[in-house]
């Protein structure tokens, strides 16, 4: 009896313990937080790739892309280009440039900007003859110069034309550089002649004509020519392009040596040349001469490392064109360069193309 008794109490004793600590587990569990749910991992949802937007605006002597359009009237600027005036600055920087003969052999720049040039420095300027004139007023420019020969001054004059001469009406806007000896000296700016221009009360807005773009150009049917030499008059003016297909454009070269810009160290170069070829006439004693700028003839349009022959017009209050079976060739989107040449003894002699192969 004795026995049952111990037994029985330490079955009591053993139930108490058991749930006392039921009670301590169901306690710690109460106070503990609960597990968080697994939440699924969002899925990611595949982003389109777009295309660029096609710019808004082109540039419309260059064709190329620009931020905003492009209204401001070009400026014409006469530029030396005698071995004691080379290397010239601003160059890289022009939409236009035309070469043209002017006396004693040596050649002249006309450079047209528009789209660019700003603060960069912008010479030699040099003097203005009545063909520059046409030329560079084409673009509907203000002529920019310093001097020029008796009859460019009776037509700027009589005509009223709206030009800045350092030497007659806006010295204020250029200076001469210590660098070099004048006449080889004479600098300006975009920015400092269209200040000039705002003074005096010049048109702001152009009404210039422009060209047709697309990025393969005319040259599907053209004949291979990745270099090629222009010879003028004097062997000091010998000029050398030569295709470079990662820019897409003919390196200029002056007598075997890169022609770069002063300003910047860029070697000068064209998405587009124009060779064209053009009557001329010795006026005087000094070799003053006329270049029938408007009748038109023989032309070359190299561009993409080809060339395409035609011809080439200039109706009044046209720029010159380069035509093909009498429809304009289109242009590659850059900078365009204009040889004027002469005819005599005749246009070809003028040209000489290497490596030529016929597609």
């Amino acid at each position: 009896m004795k026995s049952f008794k111990w037994n029985k109490a330490a079955s009591a004793a053993s139930l108490l313990i058991l749930a006392i600590s039921l009670a301590a587990c169901q306690s710690k569990e109460a106070t503990q937080p609960p597990e968080p749910e697994s939440v699924p991992a969002p899925v990611e949802e595949q982003q389109e790739t777009q295309e660029p937007a096609a710019p808004k605006f082109t540039a419309p002597l260059t064709g190329l892309p620009v931020e905003e359009a492009v209204t401001q009237r070009p400026l014409a600027v006469m530029i030396n280009n005698a071995p004691a005036a080379r290397p010239q600055s601003g160059l890289s920087s022009a939409d236009i440039i035309i070469e043209v003969l002017a006396e004693g052999g040596i050649t002249r720049f006309i450079a047209i900007f528009q789209s660019q040039g700003g603060a960069e420095t912008v010479g030699p300027v040099r003097s203005i003859r009545p063909y520059l004139i046409e030329l560079g007023e084409s673009y509907d420019g203000v002529l920019v110069h310093a001097g020029g020969s008796p009859d460019a001054y009776s037509i700027l004059q009589k005509q009223q034309k709206q030009h800045m001469d350092e030497i007659s009406n806006s010295g204020p806007y250029f200076w001469r550089s210590p660098d070099r000896k004048a006449p080889h000296n004479l600098y300006t700016s975009a920015d400092k002649l269209r200040e000039g221009a705002d003074i005096k009360g010049y048109s702001h807005d152009t009404e210039s004509p422009v060209y047709i773009y697309n990025e393969e150009g005319s040259t599907s049917s053209g004949e291979s020519a990745a270099e090629f030499d222009i010879h003028y008059l004097l062997d000091s003016y010998r000029v050398t392009y030569d295709y470079d297909e990662v820019s897409g454009r003919y390196m200029r070269l002056v007598n075997g040596k890169p022609d770069q810009d002063q300003d910047n160290g860029e070697q000068i170069g064209a998405a587009n040349i124009i060779v064209a070829g053009a009557d001329h006439k010795v006026l005087d004693s000094v070799g003053r001469l006329s270049v029938n700028v408007e009748q038109g003839g023989e032309a070359i349009l190299f561009q993409k490392g080809k060339m395409v022959r035609g011809q080439w017009v200039k109706k009044s209050g046209d720029i010159i064109r380069f035509v093909q079976n009498g429809t304009e060739a289109a242009l590659v989107p850059g900078q365009t360069f204009i040889s004027i040449v002469p005819n005599q003894p005749d246009f070809a002699s003028h040209i000489e193309v290497q490596n030529q192969v016929q597609n």
